[in-house]
């Protein structure tokens, strides 16, 4: 008898592997093209029309020296885990069958989310590399996520009946159609709360620990595929991570970051009132250095706009932090150990009844 708990782990072990056993080719592939940017530094993306000079100076040489698009690890490894699983599940049975986490009913939608983001991030990432004049234009990008949190959204409110969000020890709070337009700007919120990719290690320890997280949630209410989805995501980013401590072989960049962020909207969204649990208002909890990312960048923008100054050296705060003094890797490995102690405190939240 095979239990849940190693329908939800077995896949997570499947993707490490995988991704490990990609990572030599992708590594091979990305030098042999100089698969990195040409030009370091961000521009004005950060707000400021007199560019970015102190996170250009402390990223001047990785920037265009390392490669781009490790981000193929992530979704490619729980991509060929998933399929080969289902595949093996089709031609031999058991117990292939029972490691099976593709289901209409809990992975179609994030599994779709995650090859969507993948892809328009590759190409982003490929017009990057190629391209002096950087990517995908900001605008492009955001109105592919807008339009993929707006197709989430319309089909949990039509195809799934939902139309509220639960809270604890409260219970699920209607919000009608309005809750499209939600989903749709929490999708755009943790898209935002990609930029934290940017130090060697930092955003993949981040999001395994997040996605690792919620593969708990979705576990303690019975739902197992996607539990096993989600450890699936998490066991690919270890595998990423293996290759990303200091110093990176690579970064996630857009094709790992928008896959990611959009496949997290959705299965927080997914442990919610569909799971009868409170998924996505733990999810500023559970994912607290995404939150934080965005509502520093706001902060920035906002104090230089109104009132003419920076409040902090560079944004997101963990730049800010290298700017002062910290080395990298003490900036990366503190962020772990927040992300790990507010997963416990949302899981704990997401569990109360």
């Amino acid at each position: 008898m095979i239990i849940d708990a190693a329908r939800v782990l077995i896949p997570s072990v499947i993707s490490f592997t995988v991704g490990i056993a990609l990572a030599p080719v992708l590594t091979h592939y990305l030098f042999k093209h100089r698969a990195w940017k040409k030009k370091s530094g961000k521009g004005n993306s950060m707000g400021d029309t007199n560019g970015t000079p102190l996170f250009d100076e402390l990223h001047k040489e990785r920037e265009v020296s390392t490669p781009r698009m490790g981000g193929i690890i992530v979704w490619a490894s729980t991509l060929i885990t998933a399929l080969g699983i289902w595949i093996f599940a089709m031609l031999f049975g058991e117990p292939f069958a029972s490691f099976d986490f593709i289901t209409r009913s809990q992975t179609w939608l994030p599994l779709f989310a995650l090859a969507v983001g993948a892809g328009v991030g590759l190409v982003d990432d490929i017009f990057e590399i190629t391209r002096s004049n950087g990517g995908l234009r900001l605008r492009w990008r955001l109105l592919v996520v807008a339009l993929l949190g707006l197709f989430a959204g319309w089909w949990f409110y039509e195809k799934l009946d939902v139309s509220s969000v639960g809270i604890p020890l409260v219970g699920p709070v209607e919000l009608g159609v309005f809750f499209i337009g939600f989903f749709m700007l929490v999708t755009l919120a943790l898209y935002a709360g990609g930029v934290i990719d940017g130090i060697d290690g930092l955003a993949g320890g981040v999001f395994a620990i997040i996605f690792m997280t919620y593969a708990g949630i979705a576990y303690a209410q019975g739902q197992t595929s996607l539990a096993a989805f989600a450890a699936c995501v998490s066991g690919a980013l270890f595998a990423f991570l293996w290759f990303n401590i200091p110093p990176a072989r690579f970064y996630l960049s857009e094709t790992g970051t928008m896959a990611l962020t959009v496949a997290l909207a959705i299965t927080a969204f997914s442990t919610d009132v569909l799971g009868e649990g409170v998924g996505v208002a733990v999810l500023p909890i559970i994912a607290l250095p995404l939150t934080v990312t965005v509502f520093t960048s706001m902060l920035q923008v906002f104090s230089k706009k109104v009132l003419k100054k920076k409040l902090f050296q560079i944004a997101p705060i963990h730049h800010h932090f290298e700017a002062i003094g910290w080395p990298a890797y003490k900036v990366t490995m503190r962020y772990w150990v927040i992300t790990i102690i507010a997963g416990i405190f949302g899981l704990a939240l997401a569990l109360l009844k």
